[in-house]
């Protein structure tokens, strides 16, 4: 291999590494509370993971599977798989999408607790959608 060709490897292995680094990087704060989430009884067996993105100043990002792009009726359908095809008047229904809104609203409480959080802000997980099938 010649000297060109040898620099281009290092540089380009380089490049790689540094990508690989930017990709896996996960804020320090943003990794404690996704710990403190993941460590609560309440929303450990909960079947979505509600987890902070990241944090802008003093507001947590935070995912959420629920959005007025996306009807209701199929998240539930998702999280409670016995509710599937409910009308959305049935009282299992409504028990599960109340379910759904005090799991978000503990998933706040827990995060706004934290040391330099005061606000959180939802945005829908896109990924979680889409690994399950809907295209917001």
């Amino acid at each position: 291999m010649d000297r060109a060709t040898r620099i281009y490897a290092w540089f380009l292995l380089a490049v790689g590494i540094a990508w690989l680094i930017w990709a896996l990087y996960e804020d320090p704060q943003v990794s404690a509370i996704n710990d403190v989430l993941s460590q609560d009884t309440e929303l450990a067996t909960y079947p979505y993971p509600f987890r902070v993105l990241r944090v802008e100043g003093n507001t947590a990002v935070v995912s959420t599977p629920r959005s007025p792009q996306v009807p209701v009726a199929r998240i539930i359908g998702i999280l409670y798989p016995a509710v599937a095809g409910q009308s959305v008047q049935s009282p299992a229904f409504q028990q599960a999408q109340m379910d759904l809104a005090k799991h978000q609203q503990r998933a706040k409480a827990v995060i706004t607790i934290q040391p330099g959080i005061d606000a959180v802000r939802w945005e829908l997980d896109r990924r979680w959608l889409a690994g399950h099938g809907i295209e917001p």
